[in-house]
């Protein structure tokens, strides 16, 4: 199959594209739209940003032709032996996985607008671009002559995003005998020093622990923007990221984001993109490819992901602590802990897997899935001694299925776990990843063994901690994120999505944690909007705490035992 990507009125955002289709030996075919993207495990229906399809013989004859699902289209071939199918794709959202079109660059996710022939997905693809002159292309894609590309088969096009413009900014560096190329695209000043420097440990740490990789190319393709944005996909050779606003790239915060998810990644090169479940070989792009095992897939590459970073020094004590902050408070305060499995979750992501949803109904494959994986290698580590760790089994399920091309089961999972730690763990993922027990003892346990201790405090908040419920973060009017289920909120009738207007006659505006605190103790009365009413809520503060602030500590006075597992764990000095 030959793509021609080209464009006319860039301000528009449509993309120009032509498939072409050679050797057809049937009255009929039957061409196909992916339904969804590998790296997002929900439907995309990317068929609703196509204008214009139409089929036409190698002389420009018009060929009768019809849609036949929502991305499928069906075109009558008889005696034709070549197909060129011309349509225009509507690409104006800047993502990570997305295509957009301006006067700056085309940046495309093939995966969202190139259409293949069910049957022959394995054969050759070429990419040809129409560009201006001074435009070049960062992807990771073969290049077989100016501005033209070629891929194995579709499965390695829809897998290699690719940006092209005249404001690409530019480095490469060589770990291992591997190239990494990074690629900005967007107003930021990358300090190029720093930069390099970091990502070369992070990469050497990883191919360290991995010992082969599977590509000998890979490119990190960035699309700074000006406001907040936080966004990654992974592919087999590349990672498109998405981070903004450009002036805070290099400080503190948005830097370690960015180290953050390019290590995350970077690690999905061999977790998902290489070691795969079983029902994802091969992707069907037409319809759900359902899993139970994205706990595994995110939750083990969202614990390396910061993990890496803190055991090669690049994140120090207090930046990887405050990672793990972050999942312990979003597993802590989220009640469908305890009414569903991760295991549950991950088979969910087709179903809002990516969106907030109802109350109280879900958990994260990535925070849940991150603590298991956190809990999986310190119980290895306990059961051995420290002579084997996760990285051991992530070793074991690329050797003996990614390398020979077969998927992973959940079963082969739990017995790639008790093999390296040469025990059952038959009561963990029955409790844990199939179950809904409280995390807060075993996780008690695993910090224990390395020297460290699970800090629970009130929170700061006086509505999370006496109320029971928590807020929209930057939302004006104030709208109530989630209530704690019978809690003194949730019993007195407030709801998610209820908007704050008044404590106590006093408007609110981006003040009422101050408020709340003011009256602590007293009963309030909140005016609320709910649902177009307006509704009076009384609430008398509760005399237990609903949420509390987790994170996690080094003890004052570890043992022998305790400060030298600390130190196999993290690679430093307790």
């Amino acid at each position: 199959m030959h793509y021609i990507f080209s464009y006319q009125n860039p301000q528009r955002h449509f993309i120009d594209i032509v498939c072409i289709i050679s050797e057809i030996d049937s009255k009929s075919l039957l061409v196909q739209l992916p339904s969804w993207r590998p790296g997002r495990y929900e439907l995309g229906n990317f068929a609703k940003n196509i204008q214009k399809w139409e089929a036409f013989d190698v002389n420009g004859k018009k060929l009768s032709s019809q849609k036949r699902t929502k991305d499928s289209w069906e075109i009558v071939t008889d005696q034709v032996k070549e197909v060129h199918i011309h349509y225009t794709y509507y690409a104006a959202e800047l993502n990570a996985g997305s295509c957009y079109l301006d006067e700056k660059q085309l940046y495309v996710n093939p995966v969202n607008c190139c259409l293949y022939v069910p049957g022959h997905i394995e054969e050759p693809c070429v990419v040809e671009l129409i560009l201006p002159e001074d435009y070049q292309v960062a992807t990771g894609m073969k290049s077989s002559g100016k501005n033209r590309f070629q891929a194995a088969n579709f499965h390695e096009l829809a897998d290699s995003p690719f940006i092209a413009s005249n404001t690409l900014n530019q480095r490469e560096l060589v770990v291992s005998g591997i190239k990494f190329q990074l690629s900005f695209q967007g107003v930021c000043r990358p300090d190029w020093t720093k930069l390099l420097n970091d990502f070369y440990v992070f990469i050497k740490e990883q191919l360290s622990t991995m010992r082969n990789f599977p590509v000998t190319e890979y490119h990190f393709l960035f699309q700074i923007l000006p406001q907040r944005i936080y966004h990654g996909v992974e592919h087999l050779a590349s990672t498109v990221i998405a981070l903004g606003p450009s002036y805070h790239l290099m400080e503190n915060h948005l830097y370690n984001e960015l180290l953050g998810v390019c290590c995350h990644e970077l690690f999905h090169s061999w977790n998902i993109k290489s070691i795969r479940p079983k029902e994802m070989m091969p992707y069907d792009y037409t319809k759900e490819n359902y899993s139970r095992l994205g706990y595994v897939c995110e939750g083990i590459t969202t614990y390396y992901g910061d993990y890496f970073l803190f055991r090669s020094g690049i994140f120090n004590e207090q930046d990887y602590f405050k990672t793990f902050h972050e999942r312990l408070q979003k597993h802590f305060h989220n009640p469908a802990r305890f009414t569903m499995p991760v295991t549950d979750a991950s088979f969910d992501t087709w179903l809002d897997g990516y969106v907030p949803g109802i109350p109280a109904r879900k958990t994260s494959i990535y925070d849940e899935g991150c603590l298991l994986s956190f809990m999986t290698d310190i119980l290895i580590r306990k059961k051995t001694e420290d002579k084997k760790s996760l990285d051991d089994v992530m070793r074991l399920l690329y050797n003996d299925f990614s390398l020979k091309g077969k998927g992973y089961s959940e079963a082969d999972y739990i017995h790639a776990v008790e093999y390296i730690a040469g025990d059952s763990f038959a009561l963990f993922f029955s409790n844990y990843v199939y179950g809904t027990a409280d995390y807060e003892p075993i996780l008690k346990e695993q910090l224990a063994y390395i020297g460290c201790g699970l800090v629970k405090a009130v929170s700061k908040k006086y509505h999370e901690a006496y109320y029971g419920f928590k807020l929209v973060e930057n939302s004006f009017p104030p709208k109530v994120a989630l209530v704690y289920p019978d809690s003194v909120s949730d019993k007195a009738g407030l709801a998610a999505n209820d908007e704050l207007i008044a404590i106590n006659s006093h408007p609110i505006k981006n003040d009422f944690n101050e408020w709340s605190t003011y009256f602590a103790g007293e009963e309030i009365v909140l005016s609320v909007f709910s649902n177009g009413f307006v509704k009076s809520i009384r609430l008398l503060p509760s005399t237990g705490t609903q949420y509390y602030n987790y994170s996690i500590a080094k003890l004052e006075m570890p043992d022998e035992t305790q400060r030298r597992a600390y130190e196999n764990w993290a690679k430093r000095k307790f």
